[in-house]
């Protein structure tokens, strides 16, 4: 339910959960919802996506903008997607940069990300029915089946880019099942989440200097159009799929978290730190490269780590630190529930 006791300090803390929320969705295997959910404000989240129905429509055609926006919770919308809007922007610029320089790194950091997903899914699991059991299997054997699956190709056709922008809100809605995962698997992580968020990053730099030749540039005004397309799907997904959850989680929530931590729990080779990436190569033995002039990935080359390596003993240090965090997190939440 919706705070009305809210001061300017509350919408500022908001904000910032706002910029872990993308950072978290941007993050592959990391679920936005599971910020949500730590932070203490997943309900009153999925409460206030689910106010945008026919009678928010009435209220706009009929009743003053104020009464509308009480009415949809749009100052705890706004600030948290203010600070989403805001970490994709910085995010993907950082990624960009510790991807080419520390990929052992990062991948151990999203490594331990997830796992203690699984662990937040696990505090509100009952073992209690048997067939949760079953559900729980079959979440395991398909996150298995797609840890085997190798990336598919990259495709910027609008109508896919809008079904890729409904899949990515999935993680904010759902703590533990990751949209941006999901966007690797079917080949646009990098597109979507990268390239089309810098893309537009550029184009806002070059239009505070009065330079507009971007608009000359080819590949930057596809790029656009993508984000645009990607943009109105997220939108669109994360209406309906809140009302879509309210839903499921009222009547099969036990089911349906089984199956996102067996899935989670299956697919964990998917961001298994120690890989390498193997690119589709010619006759000639040439890197083969897609219409943007990049490298199209062959399939991932997982590896056991070698002990003797210090890499090796920095990334695990980085897994330790990164569950070590998440578990400081869960013991402030339950502090502060003691304290409410």
């Amino acid at each position: 339910m919706p705070s009305k006791n809210r001061n300017r300090t509350d919408y500022f803390f908001l904000f910032l959960k706002g910029l872990a929320m993308g950072a978290a969705n941007k993050v592959p295997g990391v679920s936005g919802g599971i910020v949500a959910f730590v932070g203490g404000f997943y309900e009153e989240f999925i409460y206030s996506l689910q106010k945008f129905n026919a009678k928010a429509l009435k209220l706009v055609i009929y009743k003053p903008w104020k009464r509308f926006l009480e009415y949809i919770n749009a100052l705890f919308l706004g600030a948290l997607i203010l600070g989403t809007t805001v970490s994709y922007f910085s995010v993907s610029k950082l990624l960009d940069l510790l991807i080419v320089h520390y990929e052992l790194y990062v991948w151990a950091w999203f490594f331990c990300m997830i796992i203690g997903s699984i662990y937040y899914m696990l505090k509100d699991f009952s073992f209690e029915q048997k067939r949760n059991y079953l559900f729980l299997v079959i979440g395991i054997l398909c996150g298995l089946a797609i840890s085997f699956l190798e990336p598919a190709t990259e495709n910027d056709n609008l109508l896919f880019v809008f079904v890729c922008g409904i899949i990515s809100v999935s993680g904010m809605t759902l703590p533990g099942l990751s949209g941006s995962f999901i966007l690797i698997l079917i080949g646009n992580y990098v597109l979507l989440l990268v390239d089309s968020v810098n893309a537009l990053f550029d184009t806002l730099v070059n239009i505070s200097q009065l330079d507009f030749s971007f608009l000359q540039d080819k590949v930057r005004m596809r790029l656009l159009q993508v984000l645009a397309m990607f943009t109105l799907g997220s939108v669109v997904g994360l209406i309906s799929l809140s009302h879509l959850l309210g839903y499921v989680l009222k009547n099969f929530k036990i089911q349906t978290y089984a199956v996102i931590i067996g899935f989670i729990t299956g697919s964990l080779g998917v961001v298994w730190p120690w890989k390498k990436t193997v690119y589709e190569t010619s006759i000639s033995g040439e890197i083969v490269l897609d219409t943007n002039g990049k490298p199209i990935i062959d399939f991932y080359q997982r590896y056991l780590p070698n002990l003797n390596d210090s890499e090796t003993w920095w990334a695990v240090f980085y897994i330790i630190l990164g569950i070590s965090l998440l578990l400081l997190l869960d013991k402030y939440r339950s502090n502060s529930k003691k304290h409410a």
